[in-house]
Protein backbone atom coordinates (compact mmCIF):
# COMPACT_ATOMS: atom_id res chain seq x y z
CA UNK A 1 0.00 0.00 0.00
CA UNK A 2 1.71 3.38 -1.06
CA UNK A 3 2.05 5.66 1.86
CA UNK A 4 2.12 9.59 1.81
CA UNK A 5 3.80 11.46 -1.11
CA UNK A 6 6.34 13.88 -0.43
CA UNK A 7 7.03 17.32 -2.51
CA UNK A 8 10.74 18.27 -1.91
CA UNK A 9 11.15 21.45 -3.09
CA UNK A 10 13.38 24.67 -3.47
CA UNK A 11 12.98 28.19 -4.96
CA UNK A 12 15.11 30.85 -6.30
CA UNK A 13 14.96 34.39 -6.59
CA UNK A 14 15.72 37.68 -8.15
CA UNK A 15 14.97 41.43 -8.26
CA UNK A 16 12.71 42.95 -10.79
CA UNK A 17 12.97 45.66 -12.09
CA UNK A 18 13.71 48.96 -9.84
CA UNK A 19 12.22 51.57 -12.48
CA UNK A 20 9.61 50.00 -12.40
CA UNK A 21 8.39 50.57 -8.68
CA UNK A 22 6.96 54.04 -8.02
CA UNK A 23 8.54 57.12 -7.06
CA UNK A 24 6.87 56.53 -3.56
CA UNK A 25 7.87 53.04 -3.32
CA UNK A 26 11.68 53.71 -4.00
CA UNK A 27 11.32 55.83 -1.55
CA UNK A 28 9.93 53.57 1.27
CA UNK A 29 12.05 51.00 0.26
CA UNK A 30 15.32 53.02 0.77
CA UNK A 31 13.86 55.00 3.73
CA UNK A 32 16.61 55.22 6.19
CA UNK A 33 19.90 54.23 4.50
CA UNK A 34 22.31 57.26 5.02
CA UNK A 35 25.61 55.67 2.85
CA UNK A 36 26.14 53.97 -0.72
CA UNK A 37 26.94 51.13 1.35
CA UNK A 38 23.89 51.54 3.31
CA UNK A 39 21.67 51.69 -0.25
CA UNK A 40 23.55 48.68 -1.72
CA UNK A 41 22.86 46.00 0.94
CA UNK A 42 19.27 47.00 1.09
CA UNK A 43 19.21 47.06 -2.71
CA UNK A 44 20.17 43.72 -2.66
CA UNK A 45 17.62 42.66 -0.05
CA UNK A 46 15.04 43.39 -2.99
CA UNK A 47 15.64 39.21 -3.91
CA UNK A 48 13.28 38.45 -0.80
CA UNK A 49 10.49 39.41 -0.85
CA UNK A 50 7.75 39.05 -3.76
CA UNK A 51 6.64 42.55 -4.46
CA UNK A 52 10.58 43.35 -5.39
CA UNK A 53 11.22 40.02 -7.05
CA UNK A 54 10.57 37.68 -9.18
CA UNK A 55 11.04 33.38 -8.83
CA UNK A 56 13.79 32.30 -11.02
CA UNK A 57 13.17 28.24 -10.27
CA UNK A 58 11.04 25.97 -8.68
CA UNK A 59 13.07 22.50 -8.28
CA UNK A 60 11.13 19.86 -6.86
CA UNK A 61 11.09 15.69 -6.17
CA UNK A 62 8.52 13.93 -5.81
CA UNK A 63 8.88 10.94 -3.45
CA UNK A 64 6.86 8.54 -1.80
CA UNK A 65 7.49 5.17 -0.26
CA UNK A 66 5.87 1.61 -0.66
CA UNK A 67 7.01 -0.37 2.19
CA UNK A 68 10.81 0.17 2.79
CA UNK A 69 11.70 1.74 0.01
CA UNK A 70 11.48 4.88 -1.37
CA UNK A 71 9.98 5.79 -5.09
CA UNK A 72 10.86 8.99 -7.10
CA UNK A 73 7.72 9.70 -9.18
CA UNK A 74 9.19 13.02 -10.39
CA UNK A 75 12.66 15.45 -10.13
CA UNK A 76 12.54 18.63 -12.60
CA UNK A 77 12.77 22.31 -12.56
CA UNK A 78 10.23 25.18 -13.53
CA UNK A 79 13.08 27.79 -14.91
CA UNK A 80 12.17 31.64 -15.76
CA UNK A 81 13.13 32.57 -18.99
CA UNK A 82 12.23 36.77 -19.04
CA UNK A 83 12.58 36.73 -23.16
CA UNK A 84 9.61 34.58 -23.10
CA UNK A 85 5.72 35.73 -23.19
CA UNK A 86 3.23 33.19 -22.00
CA UNK A 87 2.55 29.97 -23.77
CA UNK A 88 5.81 29.96 -24.94
CA UNK A 89 8.16 27.50 -23.35
CA UNK A 90 10.71 24.91 -24.49
CA UNK A 91 12.90 22.03 -22.57
CA UNK A 92 16.86 21.30 -21.62
CA UNK A 93 18.42 18.77 -19.91
CA UNK A 94 20.79 19.48 -17.04
CA UNK A 95 23.14 17.17 -15.25
CA UNK A 96 21.75 13.81 -14.06
CA UNK A 97 18.86 14.14 -16.92
CA UNK A 98 17.08 16.21 -14.57
CA UNK A 99 14.51 18.48 -17.44
CA UNK A 100 14.26 21.93 -17.07
CA UNK A 101 11.48 23.34 -18.32
CA UNK A 102 11.63 27.31 -19.10
CA UNK A 103 8.79 29.57 -19.98
CA UNK A 104 7.67 32.76 -18.23
CA UNK A 105 6.98 33.31 -14.45
CA UNK A 106 3.47 33.15 -14.50
CA UNK A 107 3.66 29.66 -16.39
CA UNK A 108 6.59 28.41 -13.91
CA UNK A 109 3.57 29.34 -11.12
CA UNK A 110 0.60 27.99 -13.06
CA UNK A 111 2.66 24.70 -13.26
CA UNK A 112 3.98 24.56 -9.84
CA UNK A 113 -0.03 24.33 -9.06
CA UNK A 114 -0.60 22.03 -11.25
CA UNK A 115 1.72 19.47 -9.99
CA UNK A 116 0.31 20.04 -6.17
CA UNK A 117 -3.04 18.88 -7.75
CA UNK A 118 -1.80 16.36 -10.03
CA UNK A 119 -0.15 14.80 -6.58
CA UNK A 120 -3.33 15.69 -5.00
CA UNK A 121 -1.76 18.00 -1.96
CA UNK A 122 1.04 16.13 -1.32
CA UNK A 123 3.41 16.83 2.00
CA UNK A 124 5.52 19.76 1.23
CA UNK A 125 9.32 19.07 2.31
CA UNK A 126 11.40 22.35 3.03
CA UNK A 127 14.33 24.15 4.24
CA UNK A 128 12.88 27.41 5.52
CA UNK A 129 9.75 26.93 2.91
CA UNK A 130 7.39 28.44 5.87
CA UNK A 131 8.95 31.49 6.49
CA UNK A 132 10.10 32.50 2.71
CA UNK A 133 9.74 30.06 -0.38
CA UNK A 134 5.64 29.28 0.24
CA UNK A 135 4.35 33.04 1.01
CA UNK A 136 6.98 34.22 -1.74
CA UNK A 137 4.90 31.88 -4.18
CA UNK A 138 1.69 32.49 -2.49
CA UNK A 139 1.98 36.46 -3.73
CA UNK A 140 3.73 35.99 -6.61
CA UNK A 141 0.96 33.77 -7.88
CA UNK A 142 -1.91 36.76 -6.61
CA UNK A 143 0.74 39.37 -8.41
CA UNK A 144 -0.58 37.36 -11.26
CA UNK A 145 -4.02 36.91 -10.61
CA UNK A 146 -3.15 33.56 -9.83
CA UNK A 147 -5.31 32.14 -7.18
CA UNK A 148 -3.38 29.86 -5.36
CA UNK A 149 -5.07 25.89 -5.77
CA UNK A 150 -4.73 25.33 -1.92
CA UNK A 151 -3.77 27.77 1.34
CA UNK A 152 -0.31 26.46 2.18
CA UNK A 153 -0.41 29.16 4.48
CA UNK A 154 -3.23 27.00 6.65
CA UNK A 155 -2.48 26.69 10.25
CA UNK A 156 -0.34 28.48 12.94
CA UNK A 157 3.40 29.20 13.63
CA UNK A 158 3.74 25.87 16.09
CA UNK A 159 1.22 23.78 13.96
CA UNK A 160 0.92 23.85 10.39
CA UNK A 161 -1.04 21.20 8.04
CA UNK A 162 0.82 19.06 5.22
CA UNK A 163 4.17 20.58 5.27
CA UNK A 164 7.77 19.53 7.02
CA UNK A 165 9.67 22.17 7.30
CA UNK A 166 13.17 21.27 8.21
CA UNK A 167 14.45 24.48 9.98
CA UNK A 168 11.12 24.31 12.45
CA UNK A 169 11.47 20.51 13.07
CA UNK A 170 15.72 21.28 13.40
CA UNK A 171 15.34 23.68 15.78
CA UNK A 172 12.37 21.68 17.48
CA UNK A 173 9.99 25.13 16.70
CA UNK A 174 12.02 26.73 19.02
CA UNK A 175 14.75 29.07 16.95
CA UNK A 176 17.21 30.89 18.99
CA UNK A 177 20.67 33.07 18.63
CA UNK A 178 22.94 30.96 20.80
CA UNK A 179 22.45 27.41 22.59
CA UNK A 180 20.97 24.25 21.93
CA UNK A 181 18.12 25.04 19.16
CA UNK A 182 20.19 27.52 17.62
CA UNK A 183 19.73 28.35 13.92
CA UNK A 184 22.01 27.44 11.34
CA UNK A 185 21.99 28.01 7.87
CA UNK A 186 21.18 24.91 5.19
CA UNK A 187 25.57 24.43 4.30
CA UNK A 188 26.15 24.38 8.27
CA UNK A 189 23.34 21.69 8.71
CA UNK A 190 24.23 19.96 5.65
CA UNK A 191 28.02 19.59 6.73
CA UNK A 192 27.13 18.56 10.16
CA UNK A 193 25.06 15.43 9.41
CA UNK A 194 27.18 14.21 6.32
CA UNK A 195 25.34 15.67 3.49
CA UNK A 196 26.96 16.86 0.65
CA UNK A 197 26.71 21.01 0.57
CA UNK A 198 24.79 22.59 -2.66
CA UNK A 199 27.25 25.01 -2.09
CA UNK A 200 30.00 22.69 -2.82
CA UNK A 201 29.89 23.82 -6.96
CA UNK A 202 30.55 27.60 -6.25
CA UNK A 203 27.23 29.08 -6.08
CA UNK A 204 24.97 29.84 -3.43
CA UNK A 205 21.61 32.29 -3.06
CA UNK A 206 23.67 35.40 -2.48
CA UNK A 207 24.84 34.62 -6.37
CA UNK A 208 21.27 33.98 -8.01
CA UNK A 209 20.43 37.30 -8.86
CA UNK A 210 23.93 38.20 -10.71
CA UNK A 211 23.96 34.95 -12.25
CA UNK A 212 19.95 35.66 -13.81
CA UNK A 213 21.11 39.00 -14.88
CA UNK A 214 24.07 36.98 -16.65
CA UNK A 215 21.27 34.73 -18.48
CA UNK A 216 23.28 31.71 -16.39
CA UNK A 217 19.40 30.07 -15.90
CA UNK A 218 20.89 26.44 -16.33
CA UNK A 219 23.60 27.21 -13.57
CA UNK A 220 20.81 28.53 -11.18
CA UNK A 221 18.69 25.71 -11.63
CA UNK A 222 21.04 23.08 -11.17
CA UNK A 223 22.32 25.28 -8.01
CA UNK A 224 18.56 24.93 -7.09
CA UNK A 225 18.23 21.06 -7.69
CA UNK A 226 21.39 20.49 -5.88
CA UNK A 227 19.46 21.92 -2.74
CA UNK A 228 16.58 20.07 -3.32
CA UNK A 229 18.45 16.77 -3.82
CA UNK A 230 20.07 17.82 -0.26
CA UNK A 231 17.31 19.21 1.30
CA UNK A 232 15.73 15.26 0.72
CA UNK A 233 18.76 13.73 2.00
CA UNK A 234 18.11 15.96 5.39
CA UNK A 235 14.86 15.02 5.49
CA UNK A 236 15.22 11.19 5.35
CA UNK A 237 18.09 11.98 8.39
CA UNK A 238 15.42 13.67 9.87
CA UNK A 239 12.97 11.25 9.54
CA UNK A 240 15.02 8.53 10.86
CA UNK A 241 16.62 9.64 13.63
CA UNK A 242 14.49 12.40 15.35
CA UNK A 243 10.73 12.27 13.81
CA UNK A 244 8.34 11.31 16.33
CA UNK A 245 5.42 11.83 14.55
CA UNK A 246 5.22 8.55 12.93
CA UNK A 247 5.19 6.32 16.33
Amino acid sequence: MAEETYFVFDIETAPTDWDALSDSQKEYWLRGTNTDEEIQERMFLRSLTPLTARIVCIACMVMQKVGQDWSMLKQGVLSTNPNLEDLQEYDKILVNDVKMKLCSEKQVIEDFWKLLIYYKNPTLVSFNGRNFDVPFVMLRSAYYKIRPKYNLMAGTKFNYPNHIDLIDELTFFSPTQYGATKRFNFDFYAHSFGITSPKAQGIDGSLVPEFFAQGKIEEISEYCMRDVVATWELFKFWNDYLNFKKY
